[in-house]
């Protein structure tokens, strides 16, 4: 894979924003609007998987998309991750912390990314906006009639409150069409920061207007709310807004300052191992840590992480989990075409 360090540091951004979400002082009582949890919730997993999208990309040519046999083996890679991720998120699922564990779902929106390598970006961007207009639509639709079928893991993947897929998916496909660009380039980066910016302030100026038009309980209000995890349309807008203008503003610190942002860009190249491990931590600590959290344990967490992720990475090189992920995608895909017997006169 093509390695950016301002992708790696708007992934590690992503991963301690989702720490912060979790065990950030605040807490889910606090009724203080503009507590570091409220902030962070939903912002950051939304950066998350639109990076997975990036990650697919990079993961098979970057801005020149592969083909021939070389898709078919990054497909491969690609797959095997996949079913990878979601083990691991089953595993953690098991441990029984209160959090709404986001492996799973980044684990099938990974794959269902795969069949589209070869798309062009423009298709991917319109494809995006069609899934985050129609998306929370059909979920609202899906929702209630799936909810009393017995396979209720993968109803709550694909419609459930925390990251129903048929919405996510959106910004899979955002990030998809962002890696296919140059993202050394200055001016993609002007673009990238420019559309994030526009998208973040319509996305939460129109939600503002529209809230005040329609009934606080209807269906339509579930529809214009930028609430976290709401999964509008404009919620959609304003989160790939914040995770675009984020990614840019990565992109230039990390060329800019490499060194004052290594130890970030350690946790986004170890954040599969960096989420996994802060989830272990919770349920060795109890579940008191996320709802009743304090300043001391969210430090504690956030210098553990981060140091933890920078002495590997500058010791080791991939993290445990990463490097498992790694080595079992590379066997996988390890294949060549036959050789063709000579041609019979």
């Amino acid at each position: 894979m093509q390695r950016i360090a301002g992708v790696d540091v708007a992934r590690g951004l992503a991963v301690l924003g989702m720490v912060t979400a979790h065990v950030g002082p605040g807490g889910p009582q606090d009724p203080w609007p503009w507590s570091l949890t409220q902030v962070a919730d939903g912002r950051p997993a939304a950066s998350f998987v639109l990076l997975s999208g990036v990650s697919v990309a990079l993961l098979s040519g970057g801005h020149a998309a592969v083909a021939g046999t070389r898709r078919v083996q990054a497909r491969t890679r690609l797959l095997v991750r996949a079913f990878l991720v979601l083990a691991i998120g089953v595993l953690v699922e098991l441990l029984g912390t209160p959090v709404a564990v986001i492996l799973p779902t980044y684990a099938v929106l990974f794959a269902c990314a795969v069949p589209l390598l070869g798309a062009p970006p423009r298709r991917l961007l319109v494809a995006a906006a069609v899934v985050a207009v129609l998306g929370p639509v059909l979920r609202i639709a899906l929702d209630p009639a799936l909810e009393r079928l017995p396979a209720r893991a993968w109803t709550e993947i694909l419609t459930g409150s925390s990251y129903p897929a048929v919405v996510w998916f959106a910004y899979v496909l955002v990030g998809l069409a962002v890696g296919r660009a140059d993202l050394r380039s200055t001016r993609v980066r002007l673009r990238l920061l420019g559309a994030g910016v526009a998208l973040a302030v319509v996305g939460h100026g129109a939600s503002a207007l529209l809230t005040r038009a329609v009934t606080p309980d209807g269906t339509l209000a579930a529809l214009v709310t930028t609430e976290p995890h709401s999964s509008s349309p404009l919620e959609v807008a304003a989160n790939t807004g914040v995770a675009l203008a984020v990614l840019a503003l990565s992109l230039v610190v990390a060329d800019a300052a490499p060194r004052l942002v290594a130890p970030v860009a350690a946790t986004g190249a170890l954040a599969l191992t960096a989420y996994t491990g802060h989830l272990v931590a919770i349920a060795l600590l109890g579940d008191a840590v996320v709802w009743e959290p304090d300043a001391g344990t969210w430090l504690a967490f956030l210098v553990g992480v981060v140091g933890l992720c920078w002495l590997w990475r500058a010791t080791s090189g991939r993290g445990p989990l990463e490097r498992l992920l790694h080595d079992l995608a590379a066997r996988a895909s390890d294949v060549a075409p036959d050789a063709l017997p000579p041609a019979r006169p």
